[in-house]
């Protein structure tokens, strides 16, 4: 069995007709080198925003470079290590060169198997570093730069996922972030006045190398086939039985970070096929 990550095409993105989508604001956006941050960093530049991506896999990042001005679009990417504050901080500094910094997607994640017994704690914190602390430490950071602006306006949007709503078993550290996450965008937006905006995407799963990488240690804990794990687990509460694409994630963010999306403060886009409120 292999699915692998779908092409980015001009005609899945979603264009949006907003003013501040122009090259003179700027989006930072975490895990730009595959899936959805790569969705996000392709489907931003080709609406018009000046994207600056972060991972730490450069070569793929400068693939996900390449998709971007392929499609017209506007980007750079940036090696950074999301444990490492200096790197964030000099990304940043980095991106204010080339715009206003107006938006951040804390997109970049990672995933590891195990009950809560049996977690290897040195795993247990760097998930937590890459999707807790990193998230909010560029939030900080970012807020700064958006409050520089003349209508001290932005938006900062979180990658959560129906783990941020309803927990499965081994994965004790995914899901804590996950809820963190959503509640991060929340005390962003407390604290926003509702100039700035932040708020989550929930999704089921995605054809994306973090989604795929789970299914052989998925099929030897459970004692089931690859096959079994995308049908019967992963996609098994799903009213939708085919994962979604990266770029209909990116369509959400980009639907959420325009001014279409000004009520969504704090709130959360649940597209998740139905897994948790059929369930």
């Amino acid at each position: 069995m292999e699915i692998t990550e779908p092409v980015i095409t001009r005609q899945e993105i979603m264009f949006l007709d907003d003013k501040d989508f122009n090259p003179g604001n700027v989006i930072l956006v975490t895990g730009a080198a595959t899936g959805i941050g790569r969705g996000l960093a392709v489907a931003a530049a080709a609406n018009g925003l000046m994207v600056v991506g972060l991972d730490i896999n450069q070569e793929q990042g400068k693939k996900t470079q390449s998709m971007a001005r392929e499609l017209g679009g506007q980007m750079i990417f940036l090696g950074c290590d999301l444990n490492q504050d200096n790197q964030m901080g000099k990304a940043v500094q980095e991106a204010a060169k080339l715009g206003q910094v107006r938006y951040l997607a804390n997109i970049a994640g990672l995933q590891h198997i195990d009950s809560v017994e049996n977690f290897p704690m040195e795993k247990f914190d760097l998930m937590q570093r890459v999707m807790v602390r990193a998230p909010f430490f560029l939030s900080q950071l970012v807020i700064r730069e958006i409050k520089k602006s003349p209508d001290g306006e932005g938006v900062i949007a979180n990658m959560a996922s129906a783990h941020a709503h309803i927990t499965t078993k081994n994965k004790p550290s995914y899901n804590i972030a996950k809820f963190a996450q959503r509640a991060l965008a929340q005390s962003i937006s407390a604290e926003g006045g509702g100039k700035i905006r932040s708020f989550t995407v929930s999704t089921g799963f995605v054809k994306t190398p973090l989604a795929l990488g789970q299914v052989p240690e998925q099929a030897r804990q459970r004692g089931i086939t690859q096959e079994q794990v995308v049908t019967e687990v992963m996609m098994g509460k799903s009213r939708i039985k085919e994962m979604m694409n990266p770029v209909e994630v990116a369509n959400a963010f980009l639907y959420g970070m325009s001014r279409f999306g000004r009520y969504l403060v704090g709130g959360d886009l649940l597209l998740d096929g139905g897994m948790v409120l059929t369930y």
